[in-house]
C-alpha cells in the first residue's frame, strides 16, 4: 500500500518523467527508422557490403549502454551537449540500427523470386517493385525489428538518467542512491509497463500495415 500511496502523491512527477522517457525513445527510434530502413534496402544489392554493415551494427549493440553514454560525453562536450537529452538520443539511435537494418535486409532478400519475376514480366520498374511488392511484403518483419528496438531501448533509456537525460530512470537512480524502495519499485514498474504498452501498440500498428493477402 505504501507504494500505491507514493504513486498517488507523485503522479504528476511520474507522468512528466514518462513523457521525457517517451520523447527520448520516440525521437531516437524514429530517426533509426528513417536511416535504418533505407540502409537495409540499399545493402540488399551487395552481400559483402551487407555483411560489413551488419557486423558494425552488431559491434555497437555489444557495447554496454553506460559505456556508450560515457563515450558520448567527451565527443558532444565540444558542442556543449556532453550530457543530457542529445547524447541519450544518439546512443539509442545507434542501438536501434541493428534490429531495424537486419530485419529490413532479411525481409527484402527473402521475398519470393517468383514474385519478382512476375513483377518484371508486368513491366514494373525497380522502384515500382520495391514500393508495390517488396516493402508491403516486408512490412511485418520490418515492424518486428522496430518493436524489438523500441522495447529494448525503453530499458536502455532508463540508464540515460545517469547522464542527466531525465526519464523514468530518474526514479530508479534516486531509489538506489537514497535507499528508497518506493522510488525504485515505482520506476521499475513504470518502465516495464511502458515497454509492454509500446509493444502492444506497435503490434496493432503492424497488423494494420500488413497487406490483407499476407494476413490470410
Amino acid at each position: 500500500m505504501e507504494i500505491f500511496g507514493f504513486i498517488a502523491n507523485n503522479w504528476p512527477v511520474i507522468l512528466r518523467l514518462a513523457g521525457e522517457h517517451i520523447s527520448i525513445v520516440a525521437v531516437a527510434v524514429g530517426l533509426a527508422i528513417l536511416t535504418g530502413v533505407p540502409i537495409g534496402i540499399a545493402i540488399t544489392q551487395n552481400r559483402r557490403v551487407a555483411d560489413g554493415v551488419l557486423y558494425v551494427a552488431s559491434i555497437i549493440v555489444t557495447i554496454p549502454s553506460i559505456a556508450l553514454f560515457g563515450l558520448m560525453i567527451p565527443i558532444l562536450s565540444k558542442i556543449g551537449q556532453g550530457i543530457g537529452w542529445l547524447p541519450a538520443v544518439i546512443a539509442i539511435l545507434l542501438y536501434s540500427q541493428l534490429p531495424i537494418v537486419r530485419n529490413t535486409y532479411t525481409a527484402i532478400t527473402n521475398v519470393d523470386p517468383a514474385l519478382r519475376e512476375a513483377a518484371i514480366g508486368m513491366g514494373m520498374t525497380p522502384f515500382q517493385r520495391l514500393t508495390r511488392l517488396e516493402i508491403p511484403i516486408a512490412i511485418p518483419v520490418i515492424m518486428a525489428g522496430v518493436r524489438t528496438a523500441v522495447v529494448m531501448n525503453i530499458g536502455v533509456a532508463a540508464i540515460a538518467a545517469y547522464i542527466g537525460a531525465g526519464g523514468l530512470g530518474v526514479l530508479i537512480a534516486r531509489g538506489i542512491s537514497q535507499t528508497d524502495p518506493r522510488q525504485l519499485i515505482t520506476g521499475a514498474l513504470a518502465v516495464s509497463l511502458l515497454a509492454i504498452l509500446a509493444d502492444w501498440a506497435l503490434l496493432q500498428l503492424q497488423k494494420r500495415l500488413t497487406p490483407a493477402g499476407l494476413k490470410r
